[in-house]
């Protein structure tokens, strides 16, 4: 009990947490409870209601009581374990992980399941859990470069279990609802086996308490003390990814609450290890308690149908970015510069390079595929004829939409000095895809042009709050970074939120978030062309604030550079490339992020050269991933920006863990 005094901060918060899910409880529970007592005694047994209320309401809130508490000690655990106050189940991959596992099971080895979803799911999520700490191992696991590797290996999970919900979406896209956090039960037997899980893992969590004490105390400290502070970490690691991945199988992916519970414990005065894991497991489970009997209170009949997932994630999200000021600055430095033998030579030849690829590869796209009759060759004649109408768009549309956001990953690295920015991860992309998703589906709007112009204003809004976010810092990569975190997470929860409400075109927006682009109008493929057209050669007339803007805004305006107006100028145009490429390629190619450090890694640091380089390359990336999108699953059609996301994740990965720590 001396744990639950001390200290008075999270007792008091937890009482008022307490004091107002009692409150929800009851206008939860009253009707039911008032249906019942009016009911004569021998109906009353047998009454539908009573059935529900003791076989699925109760059960729910007793599993969201349960899962917010193991989810609130594994972030209390990781938080610990790392000394990362950004460390969960969520930011770190572990979710993701044990999501992906589950529908690879399910789709090619259903017998797995006869041994347990637990161990699907602790396979998927140590998997996951392992390459977030293989890459961000050598910086020491800082919060961001942590946060990123956790962020890619989640976007590209994602990927994955998308691209299989595409392909085999009549027995996947129930997996899809699922694996965002459906709370919804049938009996007390998943509560009961999750209860028993979690009464395993309990004495081993006790056990660490005081260790970890000791280790917060620093390593050399607690290896005098004779605490082997490497394997306690891997041990409290171990820990949190088994409580993660129990409620991942029971219940799907239950987002931000490893995150917020710990970190409100400890901003509420738990500064001792076990008074963190205490007030973390209590707040965490009063939170999902809480949020489930809102999403009940406020969706009726429809709560079944609403995962309780999602609405954590809509509701983490600003937590995120509350966050963010308090985030330690401690982390790696930039890439390191290209090789100065490369840099010397001239740069123009390497735009050049990539231009006359791309044209290759476009060529090559156009002439060789599957005719009409299904065999494989070079189209000529009347075969190209034929199959022209159906090529041209899609391949002039993928080429625009890579050098848009070739182009736009330019532009934003080169304003933020980070090369780690991109519309994909700082989420300009995400915003794009939101307000079109909310345009379609809350709105009613649907024509191209009027697509457009929403995700033209999304994608402006998003990178407007992101670098807001970040202007406090000096702009710092971090700060630009964790914001772009919290706006994905933001698109992801709405998107499943408004799958969750069985509108048919549901599905349909999976494969447009995709990027199919085989559906391609002829007029969109154009006005991207366009685009491309007409903002690359206007980045070259900007060419020398590109070069001067990485310097740091203070040093570029003393040398001409008018500051305010280069950053809104070279905003809106990031923002426009992004609104036209998004409707075709969707929002998560990684292009943005992979033209640029391409040609950087080539050594093309000049700007125009980079521009032109960046904007060649994009295109070149997405055509090469539309030839194999309709090559690998013939006769089916692969979504091209799936497939250069798969292609764009390991790149990351790799860009990530080429970085060496300070």
């Amino acid at each position: 009990m001396s744990a639950l005094r001390q200290p008075s901060g999270p007792g008091a918060l937890a009482l008022g947490l307490l004091a107002a899910t009692l409150a929800a409880g009851v206008l939860v529970l009253l009707p039911a409870v008032r249906e019942l007592a009016g009911a004569p005694p021998p109906a009353a047994a047998f009454d539908p209601g009573r059935m529900v209320l003791l076989y699925s309401t109760l059960p729910r809130l007793v599993m969201a009581l349960l899962c917010g508490a193991m989810l609130g000690l594994a972030g209390a655990l990781l938080q610990a374990a790392l000394g990362n106050p950004l460390a969960s189940p969520t930011t770190i991959g572990t979710d993701a992980g044990a999501r992906l596992a589950l529908a690879l099971a399910g789709l090619f080895a259903p017998a797995l399941y006869g041994w347990g979803r637990d161990l699907v799911a602790l396979g998927g999520a140590g998997a996951a859990t392992g390459l977030v700490f293989l890459l961000s191992h050598r910086q020491g696991f800082a919060a961001v470069s942590l946060v990123l590797a956790g962020l890619v290996v989640s976007l590209y999970a994602g990927a994955l279990a998308g691209l299989l919900t595409l392909v085999e979406d009549r027995y996947l896209a129930g997996l899809l609802i699922w694996g965002a956090g459906s709370l919804s039960q049938q009996s007390w037997d998943p509560a009961i086996g999750l209860a028993t899980r979690a009464a395993l893992l309990l004495p081993l969590v006790f056990l660490l308490v005081r260790p970890l004490q000791l280790v917060e105390l620093g390593e050399d400290a607690a290896r005098g003390l004779g605490v082997p502070a490497a394997r306690l970490r891997l041990f409290a690691i171990a820990l949190a990814v088994a409580l993660a991945a129990f409620v991942s199988a029971a219940v799907g992916v239950i987002g931000f609450v490893g995150l917020v519970a710990p970190t409100i414990a400890r901003a509420a005065g738990a500064a001792r290890v076990k008074h963190r894991l205490v007030w973390s497991a209590v707040l965490g489970g009063l939170i999902l308690l809480l949020t489930d009997l809102l999403v009940t209170l406020l969706a009726g009949p429809f709560a079944d149908f609403l995962p309780t997932g999602a609405v954590t994630a809509v509701l983490g999200s600003p937590i995120l970015l509350w966050l963010l000021p308090r985030v330690s600055r401690r982390e790696a430095p930039p890439l390191k510069p290209a090789d100065p033998e490369r840099a010397r030579r001239r740069p123009g030849r390497g735009a050049l390079a990539f231009a006359l690829l791309a044209l290759a590869a476009f060529a090559a796209a156009l002439l060789l595929g599957h005719g009409p009759g299904g065999g494989f060759g070079v189209a000529t004649g009347a075969a190209l004829d034929a199959v022209l109408p159906f090529r041209w768009p899609r391949l002039v549309g993928s080429a625009g939409a890579g050098a848009l956001l070739g182009l736009a990953g330019l532009l934003l690295q080169r304003l933020t000095a980070n090369p780690m920015a991109s519309p994909e991860v700082v989420g300009v992309s995400a915003g794009a895809t939101f307000a079109m998703v909310l345009s379609v589906f809350l709105i009613g709007v649907a024509g191209a042009a009027s697509v457009t112009a929403a995700a033209l204003l999304g994608s402006l809004a998003a990178l407007l709050l992101v670098l807001a976010v970040a202007r406090r810092s000096g702009f710092a990569p971090e700060r630009v970074l964790l914001a772009g975190l919290a706006v994905n997470a933001l698109l992801d929860a709405v998107v499943v939120v408004l799958s969750a409400t069985g509108d048919p075109r549901a599905i349909q927006l999976l494969g447009w978030l995709a990027g199919f682009t085989a559906n391609v109008s002829p007029g969109s493929a154009v006005l991207v062309a366009v685009g491309a057209g007409l903002l690359v050669p206007l980045a070259l007339l900007l060419q020398r604030w590109l070069a001067l803007l990485p310097l740091g805004f203070p040093p570029a305006a003393a040398l001409g550079v008018p500051v305010p107006a280069a950053r809104a100028t070279l905003l809106a145009m990031s923002g426009l490339a992004v609104a036209l490429a998004t409707p075709v390629i969707g929002p998560l190619s990684f292009v943005g992020l992979m033209a640029p450090n391409i040609v950087r890694r080539l050594g093309i640091q000049a700007a125009g050269a980079a521009i032109l380089a960046s904007a060649a390359c994009g295109a070149l990336v997405l055509l090469v991933a539309d030839i194999a999108a309709n090559a690998l699953a013939y006769p089916l059609q692969l979504p091209t920006g799936l497939v250069a996301s798969l292609v764009g994740a390991p790149f990351l990965l790799w860009l990530l863990q080429s970085r060496k720590a300070a």
